[in-house]
C-alpha cells in the first residue's frame, strides 16, 4: 500500500501524520496529531492538500480543447502537472460543425483517465447560448438554445456544465428543464439585469462563469448581473489570476458568496511561452502573463492552480484551509461530487504534495504520483 506522510489537510482540520491509498485508489487510512495551521508552513515537511478542481479549461500546452484530435489528453497532463486532478473541458462557442467535431473527438477518447492526466468529468459548454452584447471572448456565433443538439452533444461526451445568458429569448424557460435533466446551468456572458439574475436562480441556475466578467456590472442603482451574484448566489467561479479580476472585488466575492471557486479559464497558451495560439476560432497573443485578441480584449487566461492557491494565500492573504477549500472543495461541492477535493477516507486519493512556499513537489492521481505512472 502506498503512503504519504507531512501535514494533511483534512475537512477537520491539519493533521501531522500519514495518508495511505488502498489498492482502488482511494483514501484507506488517516492517521496523526492534529497541529496549529500556523505551524504548518514554518515546519519542514511537506504539506498535502486536496488535488485541485478547475471547472473552466480551454486549453494548455498549446492545445485548445475545440481542436479535437488527442488535444483533451494533452491538455488534462499539462494541468495535472500544476497539480490539477479533475477538470471539466470547456468549449466555446462556435458553428454546430465545430462543436459536433469537438465532441466527436472527445468520444473518440471516452472518459477513461490517461495515466498522468487529470480526471476529466465532462464539460462545460460556456455557448453558444449566450449574449450577442457580452461575447468577451467568445467568437459570434451565439444562438438560441436547441434542445435536441445539447442532448445529441451530451450522448458523445457528458456535459455537467452549460453556461447562458438568461435573458436571451428563450433561454430563461428552459433553465428548469436544464436543470431537473441533471445539467448545472451557470449564468454568463450576460447583458441581462439584476431581475434577470434573480429569476434565473429561483429558477435552479447554480452558479455564475467567471464573476464580474463578461455580465452587467453593479451599479448602486443598477445592481446588474454582478449584484445578483454578490445578493443571491450560493457558487460562482472566479478567476484569481489578479488580472481578470482586481483583488479587492475578488475579497468582496469571497465575503458575499459561500462556495465561491476558482477556476483557470486557461487557454492554450497556459504552460506556453509567448506567442500565438488558438482559442476557438480565434487567434490570441500571450505576453506579459496576459493572453489576449488583437483589439486587447482578454481572452482567457495563462493561470493554472498552483498559482491560483498561491494567489490566494500570498497575495490576498487567505489561510491556506480556506485557499484549499476555493481551489478544490467548493468546485466539488457544485457538481454534488463528494469523493473529491478533499482528503477523508473513502475520497480518491486526489493530492498536491507541496513545499512551505507552496511550490509543487509532486502530484498523485487516484493514489498514484504522475512520475509513478510515467515510470511504469
Amino acid at each position: 500500500m502506498r503512503q504519504l506522510e507531512g501535514h494533511i489537510l483534512t475537512p477537520q482540520g491539519f493533521l501531522r501524520g500519514v495518508m495511505t491509498f488502498g489498492d482502488d485508489g482511494r483514501i484507506a487510512e488517516l492517521r496523526g496529531e492534529p497541529v496549529h495551521e500556523r505551524e504548518v508552513r514554518a515546519a519542514s515537511c511537506p504539506l498535502l492538500l486536496p488535488g485541485f478542481i478547475d471547472l473552466h479549461v480551454h486549453g494548455g500546452g498549446g492545445h485548445d480543447i475545440m481542436e479535437g484530435g488527442d488535444a483533451l489528453r494533452r491538455v488534462s497532463e499539462v494541468h495535472a502537472r500544476h497539480g490539477t486532478t479533475a477538470m471539466l473541458a470547456t468549449t466555446m462557442t462556435a458553428p454546430v460543425v465545430d462543436l459536433d467535431a469537438a465532441f466527436a473527438a472527445m468520444h473518440a477518447l471516452g472518459l477513461q483517465r490517461s495515466a498522468a492526466g487529470a480526471r476529466v468529468l465532462g464539460v462545460h459548454l460556456e455557448g453558444p447560448y449566450i449574449s450577442q452584447e457580452k461575447l468577451g471572448a467568445q467568437p459570434d456565433f451565439t444562438r438560441p438554445m436547441v434542445a435536441s443538439e445539447l442532448q445529441r452533444w451530451h450522448a458523445l461526451f457528458p456535459i455537467r456544465v452549460v453556461t447562458l445568458a438568461p435573458e436571451v429569448p428563450g433561454n430563461m424557460d428552459l433553465i428548469e428543464s436544464l436543470c431537473a435533466a441533471g445539467f448545472r446551468v451557470q449564468i454568463g456572458h450576460s447583458a441581462g439585469n439584476y431581475e434577470d439574475g434573480k429569476q434565473a436562480l429561483s429558477k435552479g441556475a447554480g452558479s455564475f462563469t467567471h464573476l464580474f466578467n463578461a455580465m452587467t456590472p453593479l451599479h448602486h442603482r443598477t445592481p446588474g448581473m454582478v449584484g445578483a451574484a454578490l445578493a443571491h448566489a450560493q457558487f460562482a467561479e472566479i478567476i484569481p489570476d489578479l488580472i481578470h479580476v482586481h483583488p479587492g472585488a475578488i475579497r468582496v466575492a469571497l465575503r458575499a458568496i459561500p462556495g465561491l471557486y476558482c477556476v483557470t479559464d486557461s487557454t492554450a497558451a497556459a504552460g506556453m511561452p509567448d506567442g500565438e495560439y488558438r482559442l476557438g476560432r480565434h487567434t490570441v497573443t500571450k505576453c506579459l502573463g496576459g493572453v489576449r485578441l488583437p483589439d486587447g480584449t482578454l481572452a482567457g487566461s495563462t493561470l493554472t492552480m498552483d498559482q491560483a492557491l498561491r494567489n490566494l494565500v500570498d497575495g490576498l492573504g487567505l489561510s491556506l484551509s480556506d485557499a484549499s477549500r476555493h481551489v478544490s472543495t467548493h468546485a466539488a461541492d457544485y457538481l454534488g461530487v463528494t469523493d473529491r477535493g478533499r482528503l477523508s477516507t473513502g475520497a480518491w486519493g486526489d493530492v498536491v504534495r507541496l513545499d512551505r512556499d507552496l511550490k509543487l513537489m509532486d502530484v498523485w492521481l487516484e493514489g498514484s504520483s504522475i512520475e509513478h505512472t510515467d515510470a511504469e
